[in-house]
């Protein structure tokens, strides 16, 4: 099946070709994840005595829904765009996604990521067959990093989320939704970073309201939102445990998608994610990441909506046995 799916004619232009991600691109990238991943599970789960349901992402081959639009991207390259190779940046999601597509594709892999990533997805990632370049963080742009590379190697960059293949890779994740629940949800409660998932949601599952979720203090795509145009980061953002969800703003496609789509943005705290790690392990037997519990955070926090059609991601599941260990233990 694999060998026939690779050999699929190409449905789109390339990357230099410009392009918006569409709700016809989201369903084709269902058709070919559906191939070779079986569909994530969807758990109900009870919040505040009213009965929901919890996409669980973090059960991906890489522990992350990174792998969709890893995939989706990858296996759109020509063949002479494979033969040079890919580049991203990331944190250790995406670089599993990237990584894991172009090890089934046989294409190299070069990962830029922060020195002061989780080990255990540094790991990961470099298992998988990924050349990684460390950066610093703070203290280097990474995009240049990238961007150096690019042009030293004429690699194709592949873009954590402002890149529409990825988006309608991500996307893919509401297809399954909608044919799991049996109709569209209610609403989407998303963890958001640079918003890929969210707009990839948003057409996907065009009826259903998005909420987007975001880190304290790194919330660029609700006040993006908010203002109706990209805000960045300031020179000084304040720390936070989810690592997954810190880029410093979204990208003019990301918005373009969700300007007029999703609801006003949510920001939680690093104790709200915390609480929703322990309620992950407790009541679903999940072992959750901070940056993947954002937006249970938000539900269990009161700060969303919650309805017996809501479904709640949660997106990541790449932590290390010890900062698991103590957030489980309340340390």
């Amino acid at each position: 099946m694999c060998s026939i799916l690779y050999a699929m004619p190409r449905e789109y232009p390339t990357l230099t070709e410009q392009r918006e991600p569409t709700r016809e691109g989201v369903l084709a990238a269902a058709r070919s994840i559906a191939a070779i991943l079986p569909p994530a599970p969807l758990l109900p789960v009870e919040i505040a005595g009213v009965m929901a349901h919890v996409k669980a992402e973090s059960l991906q081959p890489v522990g992350a829904f990174k792998i969709r639009g890893g995939w989706w991207r990858l296996s759109n390259l020509t063949e002479e765009e494979r033969a040079r190779g890919v580049v991203a940046v990331s944190s250790g999601n995406h670089a599993q996604g990237v990584a894991w597509a172009a090890r089934r594709l046989g294409i190299a892999a070069t990962i830029v990521m922060p020195r002061n990533a989780p080990r255990v997805k540094l790991e990961a990632t470099r298992a998988l067959g990924a050349e990684i370049v460390l950066y610093e963080r703070p203290g280097e742009d990474r995009d240049e990093v990238a961007a150096k590379l690019v042009a030293e190697r004429g690699s194709v960059l592949v873009h954590a989320f402002g890149d529409p293949w990825v988006i309608e890779g991500q996307g893919s994740a509401g297809v399954e939704i909608e044919a799991q629940l049996g109709h569209a949800p209610s609403r989407l409660v998303v963890c958001c970073g640079g918003g890929g998932l969210a707009a990839g949601l948003a057409l996907a599952c065009p009826e259903s309201a998005i909420h987007v979720v975001e880190p304290e203090g790194w919330d660029m795509v609700g006040r993006s939102l908010a203002a109706g145009e990209i805000v960045r980061a300031g020179p000084n953002p304040p720390s936070t445990i989810c690592d997954a969800l810190q880029p410093d703003a979204t990208k003019p496609i990301n918005l373009a998608v969700l300007q007029g789509r999703a609801e006003p943005g949510v920001a939680v705290t690093d104790e709200e994610v915390r609480a929703a790690q322990r309620f992950a392990f407790a009541k679903l037997n999940l072992v959750v990441e901070p940056g993947g519990a954002a937006a249970l955070a938000a539900a269990l926090a009161g700060k969303v909506p919650v309805d017996a059609d809501t479904v709640i991601m949660v997106t990541g599941g790449n932590t290390d046995a010890a900062s698991f260990a103590a957030t489980i233990g309340g340390d």
